[in-house]
């Protein structure tokens, strides 16, 4: 991938759910290194057109482009090529209850590829000492606080080395000084040439750390700037 190519492009793109237009005519692009916001009222098409950009929603008019992978050829027997490419996390964490943080993260390296079990193992001791973790490998997700849970969901969006990450509502279900940890750790991606596309309804954390906003509002999506 050319370093300095738009990581995500969408060009004429609408998106739907369930068949109904919740966004259309999209003409955006991100670079490395961007921080983009994406806000908008609930129900907006926030979470839907992040759905659209990690290949959870097809897309079916326009043309977009993510991480060089065309959104237009993505299907469910694929979808793996384009997550190797991009790191998601959620507001709800989405760890799987009834295995360890390490078997969480073993897990999403099986998923997207990985064969070499030395290597397995390297990557996910390097993720987790990355958020901070790196002693509490061997706990299940119901042992750890709100916000360990949520550096688990960073380490595992961290495990391919991405360009691009993804994040909605990130810090939904965090208190307030645990929020600040995780934007922390969120924010300091972009100054490690990786793109980050935050759906968040957090203003004081934008006036903070300024970056492009893209705000959905009516069926569309307004490219402004903080």
């Amino acid at each position: 991938m050319d370093q300095g190519a738009p990581l995500i492009q969408l060009s004429g793109v609408d998106v739907r759910h369930h068949e109904h237009v919740v966004l259309s005519d999209i003409h955006l692009e991100v670079r490395p290194g961007e921080l983009v916001y994406l806000v908008g009222r609930t129900g907006s098409g926030k979470s839907s057109l992040l759905r659209t950009l990690y290949g959870d929603l097809s897309l079916s008019s326009g043309n977009g482009q993510v991480c060089d992978v065309d959104l237009k050829k993505v299907t469910p027997r694929n979808v793996h090529v384009l997550r190797r490419k991009l790191g998601m996390v959620f507001q709800d964490f989405g760890l799987l209850e009834d295995r360890s943080v390490d078997d969480n993260l073993l897990f999403a390296l099986n998923a997207t590829g990985w064969t070499d079990s030395q290597a397995k193992r390297r990557r996910i001791d390097e993720v987790l000492a990355a958020v901070g973790l790196e002693h509490k490998g061997y706990k299940l997700p119901h042992e750890l606080s709100g916000g360990e849970q949520q550096r688990v969901a960073i380490a595992r969006a961290l495990l391919n080395d991405p360009p691009l990450l993804l994040a909605d509502e990130p810090t939904g279900n965090l208190d307030p000084d645990t929020t600040e940890d995780i934007l922390n750790l969120l924010h300091a991606l972009p100054g490690q040439g990786k793109s980050l596309v935050m759906a968040t309804h957090d203003w004081a954390s934008m006036d903070q750390r300024p970056g492009r906003v893209w705000r959905c509002q009516d069926g569309v999506v307004h490219d402004e700037h903080a």
